[in-house]
């Protein structure tokens, strides 16, 4: 049911990693004959597949993927970068549909695209330098910790084991001597579509188990084999992520295999609170039981013809 019409309808769909956004993303997009758009910081690599949970080949010939291994590692893709693809992939879609899904893990590229983010300054590569010496040399705590005396708010949201995020946010609040979270909440740019947000959850238990079960199924998909592939290339960007650094660590000796798997269950179960704690505060959100697909899509639908009335 793709809705014809002259203004364009972007769903955002929210929820934490492991609480099923692919299967309602799909289910979704297949109902309202709309692509879907990745909002996945990670799952844009396309050497990044089993770690990052990306959709199946299968799933992507069911609903047409955007974002979805479409860079390479060696490739720096910012949330930056992200807003001004997908505003013009938009531009594109347009010509042809008024709808399309948005959805992924990525807090900052979703916010990037429905809210837009701000222009930061231009790094001060002194600064970073010396940074980047000190995530090498002392690792990412000791940056984590300087951001929680400098930004306190930051530091409750970001997932404190991205090296590259807590870099740049504590990069930012010492050159301008103004907190990252501050840049983040400033007035956010006009934006050339409709925005339907809505997310789906699940109780801490369950949520819990779930993510469990995902580590152990990517494991036995052949994670490890993945993350051995790709150590030539683990001090890069893309890299410095939950599923993978602790794997390195393992090929490093500095853990057992079986202490390495649950690190990464740990650590994604943190990243999942972290996500919710950060949407939570988003109120155009209309959240739903992960189970209620019925309610989800109903709502979805209603809006969406709602939006149309406006436009007429």
């Amino acid at each position: 049911m793709a809705v014809q019409g002259k203004e364009f309808v972007l769903v955002a769909l929210y929820g934490a990693t492991g609480v099923g956004k692919t299967t309602v993303a799909l289910r979704l997009a297949e109902e309202l004959q709309c692509p879907i758009i990745s909002s996945d910081s990670r799952q844009c690599y396309h050497e990044m597949s089993i770690g990052t949970a990306r959709p199946t080949e299968e799933e992507t010939r069911r609903v047409q993927h955007y974002f979805s291994a479409t860079h390479s590692v060696v490739e720096r893709f910012s949330a930056g970068q992200f807003e001004v693809e997908a505003l013009q992939l938009i531009e594109k879609l347009r010509e042809n549909q008024s709808l399309a899904i948005l959805t992924g893990g990525s807090m900052l590229y979703m916010d990037a695209l429905t809210k837009g983010i701000d222009a930061f300054p231009v790094p001060d590569m002194t600064l970073r330098a010396s940074l980047t010496e000190k995530l090498q040399k002392e690792g990412v705590t000791a940056l984590f910790t300087r951001l929680e005396e400098l930004d306190p708010t930051t530091a409750t949201r970001i997932d404190r084991y991205n090296g590259v995020r807590v870099l740049r946010a504590l990069e930012v609040t010492i050159q301008t001597g103004r907190p990252y979270s501050m840049w983040l909440e400033q007035q956010k740019a006009s934006r050339p579509f409709s925005l339907i947000s809505v997310g789906i959850q699940r109780t801490k238990e369950e949520l819990n188990e779930r993510i469990n079960q995902r580590v152990d199924a990517m494991v036995a998909e052949g994670l490890v084999r993945e993350v051995e592939t790709l150590l030539p290339y683990r001090a890069l960007p893309a890299l410095q992520t939950v599923g993978y650094l602790e794997l390195f660590d393992y090929f490093d000796g500095k853990c057992s295999l079986a202490e390495a798997i649950e690190q990464i269950k740990l650590h994604t179960r943190q990243y999942a609170r972290r996500q919710m704690q950060w949407w939570k505060r988003n109120s155009a959100i209309v959240w739903f039981d992960a189970n209620d697909y019925a309610g989800l899509a109903t709502f979805v639908r209603q809006s969406i013809e709602a939006d149309r009335m406006r436009s007429i």
